[in-house]
């Protein structure tokens, strides 16, 4: 471990960490838009990076994937960032006026998608809501957004970023975060498994590491306790595991478990974190059609196999409803899926092991798929055994258990459904609900009641809670309120472009199925299909068209953009 060159970094940001703090936002600006465009200056050279890291075949539909969270994740961040700095420049909330209302169950929540056409062209009939702690009123949010811009003479701070190995756009986006909302000069450790971006960020960032604002790092375990125990640290984030987290807060060793009982830290600098978890998909049941079934077949599977599971909000556990007659035929449709993709490689490290866990676990788990990391799904879960491994254990991997719960109604089933994934399912990142709108529109109730009572960070109905990734104004982060000894997915928030304070969670509405259909091979397919759909054959295009939008702003990749998704 080079520690001089370490603490040489370290020296540099501190000494910076004022002038950062009291740079005109005029001049941030300037910077996100440069960030902006030096990320098309490097896209399809970090797409190729990332494909050939992850070993995906040259032309695959998954490269859109690398497309959309990867450089326009960063350049759709910048471009959001910009503009509500603007609107503090000019004096005026963080928060665009018009977007803030209030729930019918008294809450205050904000808007903050679709704010512009590009949303409308990214996710066609979804909205996204943050809903704001209860106590909160449109006037606090208004007045308490982008807090430190508030600050007269700030004095700044120094933030160690642990970047995530597997979505290549998350450790721009953490840097991005503590820089532009919480006014912290930020060094970036790099992920192992992913410093292949080193050379794309030194180009996307370069104005920052050469005003000394920020500083690219590398290395592994014994770098970052080395980083996360430095007194020039004034704050620290991570991305990754609960092991990750307790580790930097407890140590390792033979007292950290004694350390984390008594919730006595070795460090006192303060953490936030975002550390996933087990997702559950909640499936209300009803009357589908087979258009409909092929269709969520498709959507569960995406939820599970976008990057291959090495995902925090991939979907873990599949919820439906026991007296469910249409279940076996979900669950037929889904298998027919997974059998028209092509392999993937487990490039994240462990999961050939997490898999064999998973597998030696249950002697019944179905392998679908050859390789190194294969497709498994287990359908025979019990929700009531208190040693069932799938539901304590993030596998980050290919793996899919299902779980049959009982409700002699939808009101009672889906009582049944938030008990079980708020109190038997480890951490409370993400979790998704597909209900048919018949349905929905009966039971209005016992949704919004599952909507309230679910704890989790961000919430799907019929939708992906990894689509809320994508829109940089809303907030991620797992439910607040876990303490700090029983973390589950972590503690504070990132992206959240509009720089919103007291989040907590957000909530995103989809559409249970676009129109039209056609038939495909003698199967209903839904036209278009969502970017982030692993069925989708045109990702890789639509991917790159929006990136150049993000990226310029103009409206030239529009009529391409609008083709290849109605050839989706």
């Amino acid at each position: 471990m080079d520690v001089s060159s370490i603490d040489r970094s370290l020296e540099v940001l501190a000494a910076n960490r004022r002038r950062w703090a009291r740079l005109p936002i005029a001049t941030k600006i300037f910077l996100l838009d440069d960030i902006r465009r030096r990320v098309g200056n490097v896209a399809p050279s970090w797409v190729e990076a990332a494909r050939s890291a992850k070993r995906v075949t040259p032309g695959s539909r998954f490269l859109g994937e690398e497309w959309t969270s990867g450089p326009y994740a960063v350049a759709s961040a910048a471009a959001a960032l910009a503009e509500t700095l603007r609107r503090l420049k000019r004096g005026e909330s963080a928060v665009p006026p018009g977007s803030v209302y209030t729930l019918p169950n008294g809450q205050v929540a904000v808007r903050v998608f679709p704010i512009n056409t590009e949303d409308r062209l990214v996710l066609s009939g979804h909205t996204a809501d943050v809903w704001m702690q209860p106590g909160l009123t449109a006037a606090d949010v208004y007045g308490r957004a982008g807090g430190f811009y508030r600050e007269e003479e700030p004095d700044g701070s120094l933030a160690v970023v642990l970047g995530a190995g597997n979505i290549s756009s998350i450790p721009a986006l953490d840097l991005m975060t503590e820089l532009f909302t919480h006014g912290s000069v930020v060094a970036l450790k790099l992920n192992p498994v992913n410093a292949y971006l080193t050379e794309f960020f030194e180009e996307i960032f370069d104005a920052l590491i050469c005003g000394g604002f920020a500083r690219l790092l590398h290395g592994g375990t014994e770098e970052g306790v080395y980083l996360t125990r430095h007194g020039m640290v004034d704050r620290i984030h991570v991305t990754g595991a609960t092991e990750t987290h307790d580790a930097i807060v407890y140590g390792i060793g033979a007292d950290a478990t004694a350390r984390k009982a008594a919730d006595d830290p070795v460090i006192t600098t303060p953490v936030t974190s975002e550390l996933g978890g087990v997702g559950p998909t909640i499936v209300v049941g009803g009357q589908w059609s087979d258009a409909d079934i092929r269709y969520q077949a498709e959507h569960i599977i995406s939820q599970k196999l976008h990057n291959h599971g090495f995902n925090c909000v991939a979907c873990q556990i599949l919820v439906i409803p026991e007296t469910w007659d249409q279940g076996e035929h979900l669950l037929d449709a889904m298998r027919s899926v997974v059998g028209g993709l092509e392999g993937r490689w487990a490039y994240y490290p462990g999961a050939s092991d997490r898999q064999q866990t998973a597998v030696d676990a249950h002697p019944g788990a179905e392998v679908l798929t050859d390789g190194s990391a294969p497709v498994t799904f287990i359908t025979d879960l019990e929700p009531d055994d208190p040693n069932e491994v799938c539901f304590t254990t993030e596998f980050f991997g290919a793996v899919l258990g299902v779980v049959r719960l009982p409700g002699s109604d939808v009101d009672s089933y889906l009582r049944n459904a938030v008990a079980f994934a708020n109190e038997r399912l480890a951490g409370n990142l993400g979790a998704n609900l597909i209900i048919h709108p018949g349905d929905m529109a009966k039971h209005t109730g016992a949704m919004e009641r599952a909507m309230q009572e679910l704890r989790y960070g961000t919430i799907a109905v019929n939708s992906w809670v990894g689509v809320a990734f994508a829109m940089t104004r809303a907030t991620w982060g797992g439910f607040p309120g876990s303490q700090r000894n029983d973390i589950r997915s972590g503690n504070g928030i990132a992206h959240n472009a509009l720089m919103l304070e007291g989040v907590e969670r957000t909530v995103v509405n989809g559409t249970f199925a676009p129109f039209p259909r056609t038939i495909r091979q003698g199967v209903w397919h839904a036209e278009p299909l969502p970017p982030h759909f692993v069925t989708n054959s045109k990702a890789a295009v639509i991917g790159e068209l929006l990136t150049e939008y993000a990226v310029s702003g103009s409206a030239k990749p529009i009529p391409g953009l609008l083709a290849a998704a109605l050839r989706a």
